[in-house]
Formats: structure tokens, C-alpha cells, sequence
């Protein structure tokens, strides 16, 4: 669990995060051994799921997803992250319900990753790199990828089988995510 820098542990989002506005996230990506793959812009979609862009908003706004891992990655389909223990199995301590809407699971796309409880999503995402259409529906889409998505081919190209079998066999981690407005984020 990330600590904030009162010692404590990190606190679930207010229900009064603010959520709108013209931010996006850049999303620095880097591997061991190699470097920067890139930076990435992903903008939200607050209109159809608040609760998830609040809370990605939240982790990220206290430095949550930095050095974090993309554990899982699957050429074709998706690379995921999001776990602070780069296991598949670690979360920010609370889940997010559901809030499935009718966007569509096409390459960019930002979703949030959970068990087969609908309603356990925390702080683990993916981002399509196929179109799994076979997701629409049953996972929350709540943001999408507007620049850097040679990143995601970067990442989705990466050689795996490291402890899984989709695991990166050099780590890929965020080196940082930060919300800013969206014309900074454009100008990264």
C-alpha cells in the first residue's frame, strides 16, 4: 500500500474528487535495461464512468501508479497494470463498482480490470491493444489512449514469460502518471 507523506495509509477517493474539466493523464513508460518506450496521453470518460475516473484520478494525483509495473501483457489483446505488487493480485485496498457503459473495447482503450466479482476493480487497468469485443459490457471502459499509442505497441511487443507466462521478461513499469490539462498533456 502506498503511504502519503503524513506517515498514513492512503485514503479512498472523496465523493467530491473533482472528475471533469480538461485533464488527461501522461503516463511515462520505461523498461529495465532499455529506457523510455515513451509517453502516452490518456483522456477520460467522466460521462461514463465517474466513479473510476475519480478513483484513477485520485491514485494518480498521490503518485500511486509511479514505478508501477505492467505486469500482464498479451500481444494482440491488452497489457495490463495497475498492481503495486506486480503479481496480478495487489489493489489500492478498497474496489470500485461496476459502472459498465456502451463504450467499445478497441485498441487504446482504457478499462479497469477486475476478478469475476463485477464489482472488484481497484487500482488494476488495461489497455487494448487488439479489439476484444467480447469484453463490451462486462468491463468498465472509462478512458482512452489519445497520443502514444506506438507505446502501447511497444509494450505489447515486449518479449514475456517471466514468472507467468504474460509477464514482461524485463520489467515495463510507469515511471510516473500525472493529470494535467489536457493542452499540456498534448504538448508532452
Amino acid at each position: 500500500m502506498q503511504k502519503e507523506e503524513t506517515g498514513g495509509e492512503l485514503q479512498k477517493w472523496p465523493a467530491d474528487y473533482p472528475i471533469g474539466g480538461d485533464s488527461v493523464a501522461v503516463v511515462e513508460v520505461e523498461q529495465e535495461g532499455v529506457g523510455a518506450l515513451g509517453t502516452m496521453v490518456i483522456e477520460f470518460y467522466p460521462d461514463k464512468a465517474p466513479n473510476h475516473v475519480r478513483n484513477f484520478k485520485w491514485l494518480a494525483d498521490h503518485k500511486f501508479y509511479d514505478g508501477v509495473k505492467f505486469h500482464r501483457v498479451i500481444k494482440g489483446f491488452m497489457i495490463q497494470g495497475g498492481d503495486p505488487q506486480g503479481t496480478g493480485m495487489g489493489g489500492p485496498g478498497w474496489t470500485v463498482n461496476a459502472e459498465f457503459n456502451d463504450a467499445k473495447h478497441v485498441k487504446g482503450v482504457l478499462s479497469m480490470a477486475r476478478t469475476q466479482d463485477p464489482n472488484s476493480g481497484g487500482s488494476q487497468f488495461f489497455i487494448c491493444h487488439g479489439s476484444p469485443g467480447h469484453l463490451d459490457g462486462q468491463y468498465t471502459v472509462f478512458g482512452k489512449v489519445i497520443k502514444g499509442l506506438e507505446v502501447v505497441d511497444k509494450v505489447a511487443e515486449v518479449p514475456v514469460g517471466g514468472p507467468q507466462s504474460s509477464t514482461p521478461q524485463q520489467p515495463v513499469f510507469m515511471k510516473s502518471v500525472k493529470i494535467v490539462s489536457r493542452a499540456e498533456g498534448m504538448s508532452k
